[in-house]
């Protein structure tokens, strides 16, 4: 049965803090993922009795698992009336708790790997639409996801690329990435997907003016193909 998530521990001597690591450390609980298993196998929402009589667990244990998934983000909580009656005296409507439709993903190192296949998709159903090479539109496109990426985001560049799972470092006037969000890919299809990670990194430095950094073609082990140096 799949359960909505995907965890994948890799060593890295980054620390990580994300609100998709808090959701999977909240299932880490034994009582409180066996909740959550029970919930996303019923066809319909289901409330704290119900839960209990089930698992046979004390109601009151039930809604504070429950309640803590709900804050997580898992589990959607709804209120009906079970009764199936409306208007004065149908009663109060029950809480009741679904599979909500967030997705989580955990991977450590960090990868972005949907990032990576929207862009491929919309590069190619552009290109079939309007006869332009894949490549320009694969480039075009990912220079426009950087360019948007730094308007929405508040830090600095530097920040930024944190954020997005680089593993930014400093070297001298120049910004090394330590990781690359796209490794398997890039793996195994290196022209086409360091190119658009080059074009992605240049749109970035475009949308954020007085960098005075270049995105530059930088390969080497253990890091990302690109590096961020002086534009001087």
């Amino acid at each position: 049965m799949a359960v909505g998530f995907t965890l994948v521990f890799v060593d890295t001597p980054k620390e990580v803090r994300d609100p998709d690591v808090s959701a999977v450390a909240a299932l880490d609980e034994p009582t409180r993922r066996r909740l959550y298993d029970h919930v996303v196998r019923q066809p319909g929402p289901v409330g704290r009795d119900e839960a209990a009589a089930a698992l046979g667990l004390a109601r009151r244990t039930v809604a504070f698992h429950l309640d803590r998934l709900a804050d997580e983000s898992l589990l959607d909580v709804v209120y009906e009336r079970r009764s199936g009656r409306s208007g004065p005296g149908a009663g109060r409507p029950a809480k009741l708790y679904r599979r909500s439709a967030r997705q989580v993903a955990v991977s450590l190192p960090d990868r972005r790997y949907e990032l990576a296949g929207r862009l491929l998709a919309q590069a190619v159903e552009e290109s079939d639409a309007t006869g332009e090479p894949v490549r320009e539109v694969l480039h075009r496109k990912a220079e426009e996801l950087g360019a948007q990426l730094a308007e929405q985001d508040g830090t600095d560049v530097f920040g930024l690329l944190e954020r997005h799972g680089f593993e930014p470092r400093r070297e001298g006037d120049a910004i090394v990435l330590a990781n690359c969000p796209f490794h398997a890919l890039a793996r195994e299809h290196t022209r086409t997907v360091c190119g658009m990670n080059l074009h992605l990194l240049r749109g970035v430095l475009d949308g954020r003016d007085g960098t005075g950094l270049r995105a530059c073609p930088a390969p080497g082990p253990g890091r990302c193909c690109v590096r961020l140096q002086p534009a001087a």
